[in-house]
């Protein structure tokens, strides 16, 4: 057994239609409807460049197959955040500008990494890594 990728992150929320806007918008992530049973009203899924939905939007009244409370808008507990390697870093900056966002830039020299920090509207911290860019 070997564990090859990461699939997805899911995020809970009563935002459904700003967190996924909010995904188009800063990332270019595509939105799509989530597969049946459920629907575009309860579960929006963000798909890469290479069609692989890496971010799943629930609303909080979505089924979930393992349900645990969840409250929309708090820290993200355990998990700090939630990175993602990215090409792109002014235009992302742009972006960031341009959508009135706050963000924090770290710069690990000896690795050639580039970090920018920022949150969703659920308050998901993101990480997002440039190397070289």
């Amino acid at each position: 057994m070997q564990v090859n990728r990461l699939d997805h992150i899911n995020i809970i929320t009563d935002r459904l239609d700003d967190t996924a806007e909010f995904y188009v918008t800063l990332l270019g992530l595509e939105r799509r409807n989530a597969p049946a049973p459920l629907t575009p009203r309860n579960a929006q899924w963000m798909h890469d460049a290479s069609g692989q939905a890496i971010l799943h939007i629930n609303a909080v009244d979505c089924p979930r197959t393992f349900d645990r409370p969840v409250e929309p808008g708090a820290a993200t507990g355990a998990i700090h955040h939630v990175a993602l390697t990215c090409t792109g870093h002014a235009e992302l900056m742009g972006r960031i500008a341009a959508m009135g966002l706050s963000c924090q830039t770290n710069v690990v020299a000896a690795i050639g990494l580039t970090q920018v920090f920022t949150t969703d509207p659920n308050n998901v911290l993101l990480e997002l890594n440039f190397f070289g860019d």
